[in-house]
């Protein structure tokens, strides 16, 4: 038996940050857009906006709104094409026109413009994916109060005790939450409803986009055994060849070993997990709440930068990322100790430094300075392809009486000036 009545959901947001950037660009909708560029020609599309505007309306006032307008005025042929790309940048997603070339998310982009050289290439814009992210989840939970988050783009959502979680098998709820999603923020999301996680993430996957899917304790052999066993969450590639090595194609063909076959040839742990996951048994609960244990950034570039040539640059990047750091701490509500840096070098060697302060802190000002010493330590011959800033030993803003926990923060054009000033003064970068 799966479960008696219990319904669970995967919702999964259809190419999220494609869908996003279509709400701001909706004259590109339909047309292959790629999402992992550089910001230039968007800055020198809008500014020829701004200026054709100004021209056409001298008074009007270049506000947020009329820059939102702007956006959607921008001609498809001033947008970046995938054919002129030249880096080594990866493509983050793609909307599903794209997606018929064979491109996807974590793709390169210049094996991308091979695929679909006519795909339009924008910028990643991840606080704009952010918003979106709380707006969505909240929208569930005013409608379904418990969820599992698992990303910014999915969560998982006890259907069980809600009104019209098991009408239709939860196809009624997955409907109203579909829609309001849809009407409060343009965006649309696939769900699966199982009787657990395992199936239900799934389904989830059975019919996108816009698509919800139902599995009921009945239709395991008609719905999830002829899947392919790489469709089961957690069996990868290299478990995958091996079961396919001995064999095993399907889901079905996996619930066909009995038990020990399965330990014999993949150990006590995950031949039992196998076992159990072939006939669509999961009891895992919903996790509510978890704790994160480090809150990071980092940025890829777009070709590699030294650090003694390349200086003010690196600077600049280094200052933003920590900004963006501190600016994440404070809207989860986290100060942390353990300051770290990552670095990735040309050669794809990567080392990391960490420096363990005396005080807990979500101060821009202060984590920079903390992860300028950690540079300090970290050998800066080679050319640098990955920059990355990381807060880790992490507690609730609230839960600190320590008066340096949350230091009083100068105001923004002071802290940066103190970050500007410690440049001129000969810090690493």
């Amino acid at each position: 038996m799966l479960g008696s009545n219990r319904r669970i959901a995967h919702l999964d947001m259809d190419a999220f940050y494609a869908s996003v950037e279509l709400l701001r660009y909706p004259q590109l909708k339909g047309l292959p857009v790629v999402i992992g560029g550089g910001r230039a020609n968007i800055t020198q599309a809008l500014e020829h906006v701004r200026q054709q505007t100004l021209a056409d309306e001298p008074d009007k006032e270049w506000d947020a709104a009329a820059q939102r307008e702007a956006l959607r005025r921008i001609p498809i042929d001033a947008f970046a094409k995938l054919a002129h790309y030249t880096g080594r940048g990866v493509a983050t997603t793609a909307t599903y026109a794209a997606r018929q070339f064979g491109v996807g998310s974590a793709i390169g982009l210049m094996k991308a413009a091979k695929l679909c050289p006519q795909a339009i290439l924008l910028p990643v814009d991840f606080d704009e994916y952010r918003k979106y992210s709380r707006q969505f989840k909240t929208i569930i939970t005013e409608i379904a109060p418990v969820m599992e988050d698992r990303g910014i783009d999915e969560v998982y959502i006890d259907f069980t005790d809600v009104p019209g979680g098991q009408r239709e098998g939860g196809r009624v709820l997955a409907r109203l939450i579909q829609k309001s999603i849809f009407d409060a923020t343009g965006l649309t999301c696939s769900v699966g409803v199982a009787p657990n996680k395992l199936l239900a993430k799934m389904a989830s996957e059975f019919n996108k986009p816009k698509g919800i899917s139902i599995v009921m304790e009945d239709e395991l052999t008609e719905k999830i055994w002829p899947l392919a066993c790489r469709k089961i969450n957690g069996i990868g590639p290299k478990a995958d060849a091996k079961l396919q090595s001995l064999g095993i194609h399907t889901i079905g063909q996996l619930a066909e070993k009995d038990l020990q076959w399965l330990i014999d040839h993949f150990g006590q742990r995950t031949g039992a997990w196998m076992h159990d996951s072939a006939h669509g048994r999961d009891d895992r609960p919903l996790v509510l709440e978890s704790e994160p244990v480090s809150i990071s950034r980092e940025t890829s570039f777009e070709r590699d930068l030294h650090a003694v040539r390349d200086k003010a640059e690196l600077g600049a990047i280094f200052t933003t990322l920590c900004e963006q750091v501190a600016s994440d701490l404070q809207r989860k509500g986290y100060v942390g100790k353990t300051i770290g840096i990552k670095i990735k070098y040309q050669d794809f060697q990567a080392v990391t430094r960490d420096l363990t302060q005396d005080h807990y802190t979500d101060d821009a000002k202060d984590i920079r300075h903390a992860a300028g010493m950690c540079l300090k330590r970290a050998p800066l011959a080679k050319r640098l392809r990955l920059l990355g800033v990381r807060v880790g030993a992490l507690l609730k803003a609230d839960e600190t009486r320590d008066a340096q926990a949350n230091p009083a923060a100068a105001p923004a054009d002071s802290a940066q000036g103190a970050i500007n000033s410690e440049l001129r003064n000969g810090e690493l970068f």
